[in-house]
């Protein structure tokens, strides 16, 4: 699993494209896996009927207006809403206290450095704001998943759990579920509404979150343009070698690192670009239906073979750094921040304050910028549209009717939306101790540095904006115009956030056309190798999976 960037405090919006968009880039769902037996039943797979049943109402929150009102493209993909400064009256949408003194035992993921459980003037803000003690448990991201299979096994969970969804598989979700509290009485339809902020979640990013037909998980980080990344570029760079950012085909990128790679002066054109390089030749599924109707998966499609020799042109070339060829990733943010390296890929998360104060720590002029969606064979441009939502939060079954309306209401007041005071609270910590306003954003003071950490949010938190941090104004609308141009190319994968469970026997046969395709791409081997790879994954249980896939499409539908 790729380790989150910060070092200290979580972005928002790092948290819902670092590591998640790594782990699901060209995954066609939240993925779990079966027993031997299981290959037919699926369980975890929902319908579209029972999935309508399950879901609740949107309900849109108007308590507050961006400054760049959200753009709405292609599949209902949106822009995230933009906010260049906090709301100098900010909006009250929780009147009273949501607790009733409960106690709730939580655990959530945290990459940075754990913050004190006692004398934390953070957690003791939001607790009495509450009026419930929220037991926060934030452990290392790097493990997290790691260490949850041990406590489902001795029966330990916790009352409130936050799984994201890498974690499906290993936990073997579609059946694990059933230790959680099932939601769907008490929020699908209209029966949300007595809980507005979580009704101001759009549908589509509770819809990972159903299980069997069942509501299950609360969303965190939700998004309607849930991309999983693509590549990145600094434009000072760029324009200090007079090179076009404007790529429209795979010769325009070739051109540009020619122009851009000085190898003598230690300065190469491109970063490692797989897996966000599949995107521009077209491969957003991991399954599509083939020219008979049948099932074709992304190993046995002419756009992988096309990135993958794109891939090993660049590198013949000379054009990629030495490292990034070598397989050294923990390093290529440090690469790009430097300038050894022009043009990357990641998650869109790096559209970021934290990052740009990062950026120019080592060079004034620095700026990131996203390249605009394209086609590197001159057809239609395409980038891959994830589910709503990739972490979801889930109840403790032991919990009586009582707690779980107590921590439903909690959930709401969690939940509430950028520029609202519970929000402000939630992600900042008490005015004046915790935070203070400077510049019309709210900026973490030394003690807020040592207490804040992105915990609350984990448990339920409101759909995504795009905000100012650390003051970089520009960051934030280079981001939303890139976004409202590339929601105009999304594209929903097939078995789109449908929770599908795989036989445990196909979990690792993919993994030698894995490492067949990193060889490929940095010209170790060639594409005769890499369908050699193929053909045996089809004989090791590939064809059985499309079998298997054929039965999903045949009892539940595709999902789009």
């Amino acid at each position: 699993m790729t380790s989150f960037p910060e070092a200290t405090r979580l972005s928002r919006r790092a948290v819902l494209t670092g590591a998640a968009a790594a782990a699901g880039a060209l995954a066609s769902g939240g993925l779990t896996a079966c027993g031997p037996g299981d290959k037919t039943n699926a369980p975890g797979t929902t319908g579209a009927d029972a999935l309508k049943r399950a879901l609740p109402k949107y309900i849109p929150s108007t308590s507050v207006t961006p400054d760049i009102p959200s753009v709405t493209g292609a599949t209902g993909a949106a822009s995230d809403p933009a906010f260049l400064s906090y709301p100098a009256t900010p909006a009250q949408t929780v009147a009273a206290r949501p607790g009733s003194g409960g106690v709730f035992s939580t655990r959530t993921p945290l990459w940075g450095a754990i913050p004190p459980s006692s004398g934390n003037t953070y957690y003791d803000a939001v607790n009495a704001a509450l009026g419930s003690t929220m037991t926060m448990q934030p452990a290392d991201g790097n493990t997290y998943v790691d260490t949850l299979p041990a406590l489902f096994a001795a029966g330990k969970l916790p009352d409130w759990l936050q799984i994201p969804s890498w974690g499906n598989q290993k936990l073997n979700l579609g059946t694990a579920v059933e230790q959680f509290v099932d939601l769907t009485p008490y929020l699908s339809g209209d029966n949300v509404a007595q809980y507005p902020n979580l009704a101001n979640i759009p549908s589509a990013a509770w819809q990972a979150g159903v299980w069997n037909g069942k509501l299950y998980g609360i969303p965190s980080f939700s998004s309607p343009n849930n991309f999983p990344g693509y590549l990145f570029y600094r434009k000072d760079l760029l324009e200090a070698a007079g090179v076009s950012p404007d790529v429209k085909s795979a010769d325009d990128l070739f051109a540009a690192g020619k122009q851009l790679t000085n190898a003598n002066a230690g300065r190469w054109a491109f970063d490692d670009l797989w897996p966000f390089l599949l995107f521009p030749y077209g491969v957003v599924s991991t399954w599509n239906p083939g020219p008979d109707g049948k099932l074709v998966h992304q190993y046995e499609t002419d756009g992988i073979v096309e990135a993958m020799s794109f891939a090993a042109r660049l590198a013949k070339a000379g054009y990629v750094h030495p490292d990034a060829l070598a397989g050294n990733t923990g390093n290529g943010q440090q690469r790009f921040w430097s300038g050894k390296v022009a043009i990357g890929a990641g998650g869109t998360g790096a559209m970021d304050g934290d990052d740009h104060k990062g950026g120019t720590a080592a060079n004034p002029a620095y700026s990131r910028q996203l390249v605009k969606v394209f086609s590197a064979t001159g057809g239609t441009p395409q980038i891959q549209l994830g589910p709503g939502a990739g972490w979801f939060s889930y109840l403790n079954r032991k919990l009586s009717d009582k707690q779980i309306r107590e921590a439903l209401a909690i959930a709401n007041f969690l939940a509430a939306p950028y520029g609202s005071k519970e929000y402000l609270l939630v992600n900042f910590g008490a005015a004046d101790v915790d935070h203070t306003m400077t510049g019309g954003n709210p900026v973490l003071t030394q003690q807020g540095s040592k207490d804040v950490a992105t915990s609350y949010q984990f448990l339920a938190s409101g759909p995504q904006v795009s905000l100012v941090k650390n003051g970089f104004t520009q960051v934030v609308k280079d981001y939303a115009a890139w976004q409202a141009d590339a929601v105009k190319h999304a594209v929903r994968p097939m078995f789109f956030a449908m929770n599908v469970t795989e036989p445990a026997q196909y979990a690792s046969i993919g993994q030698q056309v894995e490492d067949t395709i990193k060889d490929v791409r940095s010209g170790r081997k060639s594409i005769d190798d890499y369908r050699a790879a193929v053909a045996a994954w089809r004989k090791q249980g590939g064809d059985d999976l499309r079998k298997f896939y054929e039965g999903v499409r045949e009892k539940h539908g595709t999902g789009q």
